[in-house]
């Protein structure tokens, strides 16, 4: 197999430049590059057909060959005179092709940064009409870093960053202007279209820690879920079944997780004007006045309830049939909760599973294993559970190990929606989404590292949050529409590079030669089958 260029005369009268494959005499691929009606034109063709034929060659040095600038009127015009003509060199017929040297002067990934900027605008993002925002989120999804070193990154690209000023300028108007109400709207825009009407949120909280010894009005030291005692913040996120982004706020880092959902979901309520919603919340949320409080705003919600009251809940059920359960036995009771008037009757549903009581079983032998240790005095004494100290005596609780093992693979749901609005199993269907609010807080943390460390104000970590929180819907997007991480995607993007080629003080830009798993991402990010 051999590859060269050629020249041919087309019927409009210009000249094609084609990459010609043969296998002897036999050509087999004929890749069309341009035409040309210009010499300089057919120059700049030229420069594109040598890199197609030796791809990703910075210069070409041609040393003393003589040099004879590419003219179209060296190519035999049939479709006026039907003679040839001569060519610069006095021969008759397709003379011998010489061109000057060619250098790549400059690469982009202008073909990450377009995609990146269409689903942007897809979203509806483009309402906020800030370029120097849109390209500190698309900077953050490439290489998440400092807004000084975002520069840097935009440059790598091949694109002209905005100044660092201009960045600063653009996160005070963040503020001011209310970025996020427009974001968030734009993505409850999205959701609905995707997945329907928003009648179903779920909703977290986690913690952003600060490497800092002083603490102020909103970095406090408080609960950590990463065990921490630095200054923090609390974020609290709300998200559609699918994982996509709907509402974010900042909170005090001492705030208790309880007080912070209803302020949520009401201003969720206020920007949209939504009235019938159900919120779904882990364990952590479950109060009785908190869960009044949802109900007194117009909530109905699903919130993971603790074991602890199981025995009692569930007390006919071991009374008749002792620890049996089936595999994926459905259980209801009914518990009042709170205390005078502000008491209330509240739908408990129970799962048994027995893949969750062999994961309990192993978890609970693990502990008693533990306890044995420090019981025995060759492990420290620690908060250790089933282990009960009396005085000096340290032994097992054999009382809470066999109501541990009772309770064993069984799940607890409480809810104020009526049976006959919502079946026991739609309600367990409906909290096992809630996995995906602690997959969008593990992409913020990981892919985006949404930790502002390098912000101080309230008002510049409140903005920090806006670009965050719109990058965290355009990842949400990507990854649901590739099946692929955003790391896997933008590497992938970034490695395709554009071009910019400089001939005899001309330059062209040359478009990279998709790969086809390329092609492939690039159709399923636009949600367009490829034609290949």
């Amino acid at each position: 197999m051999s590859r060269r260029i050629r020249e041919v005369r087309t019927a409009s009268g210009a000249v094609a430049v084609q990459v010609v494959t043969s296998r002897g005499d036999v050509v087999v691929e004929i890749e069309h590059v341009g035409s040309a009606h210009t010499d300089a034109e057919l120059e700049l063709l030229w420069s594109v057909a040598r890199e197609r034929l030796h791809p990703g060659q910075q210069a070409f040095d041609l040393g003393e060959v003589p040099r004879v600038a590419a003219r179209v009127d060296r190519i035999a015009d049939w479709t006026s005179s039907g003679k040839s003509e001569r060519s610069a060199t006095g021969e008759r017929g397709r003379p011998r092709h010489h061109a000057g040297d060619a250098h790549t002067v400059a690469t982009t990934a202008q073909v990450l940064w377009d995609a990146l900027g269409w689903v942007y605008t897809h979203l509806g993002f483009d309402q906020v009409a800030d370029e120097a925002f849109r390209v500190m989120v698309l900077a953050r999804l490439i290489e998440p870093t400092s807004k000084a070193d975002t520069i840097r990154v935009v440059r790598s690209l091949g694109v002209k960053p905005p100044g660092l000023n201009t960045l600063y300028r653009s996160l005070k108007r963040c503020q001011a202007r209310d970025y996020r109400d427009r974001l968030a709207k734009a993505c409850l825009a999205y959701s609905a279209r995707t997945s329907g009407r928003a009648c179903l949120v779920l909703y977290d909280v986690t913690t952003l820690h600060f490497e800092n010894e002083h603490e102020d009005e909103l970095r406090k030291v408080g609960m950590s879920k990463e065990h921490r005692v630095d200054p923090q913040i609390q974020v609290g996120l709300l998200v559609d079944p699918a994982g996509f982004p709907l509402e974010v706020h900042l909170f005090e880092g001492n705030k208790s997780e309880t007080t912070t959902i209803v302020p949520v979901l009401q201003a969720f309520q206020a920007r949209h004007g939504v009235t019938d919603m159900v919120v779904v919340a882990d364990a952590g949320m479950l109060s009785a006045g908190n869960l009044n409080a949802l109900e007194d705003a117009g909530f109905s919600f699903i919130v993971g309830s603790r074991l602890t009251k199981a025995p009692y809940d569930l007390a006919e059920h071991f009374e008749r049939k002792g620890d049996y359960f089936t595999d994926g036995q459905i259980l209801e009771s009914v518990r009042t909760m709170g205390t005078g008037r502000h008491a209330r009757a509240r739908r408990i549903v129970y799962q048994w599973s027995f893949k969750r009581s062999k994961r309990d079983d192993r978890t609970i032998n693990a502990q008693i294993a533990k306890a044995e240790r420090v019981a025995e005095g060759t492990a420290p004494l620690k908060r250790t559970r089933f282990l009960k100290v009396t005085g000096a005596t340290k032994t097992l609780d054999e009382a809470t190990i066999a109501r541990a093992r009772q309770l064993a693979g069984l799940k607890g749901y409480v809810t104020n929606l009526p049976l006959e609005t919502m079946t026991s199993a739609a309600v367990i269907t409906a909290y096992h989404d809630l996995w995906q609010v602690e997959a969008s807080f593990r992409m913020t943390k990981n892919d985006l590292r949404a930790r502002p460390v390098f912000h101080h104000q309230r008002e510049a970590i409140e903005a920090h949050l806006t670009i965050v929180f719109a990058a965290l819907a355009m990842t949400r997007y990507l990854t649901r529409a590739t099946g692929q991480s955003l790391k896997t995607i933008v590497n992938q993007l970034r490695e395709t590079r554009t071009s910019i080629i400089e001939i005899n003080g001309a330059t062209t830009t040359i478009p990279p030669k998709l790969t086809p798993q390329t092609t492939d991402l690039l159709a399923a990010i636009h949600g367009t089958k490829p034609t290949g």
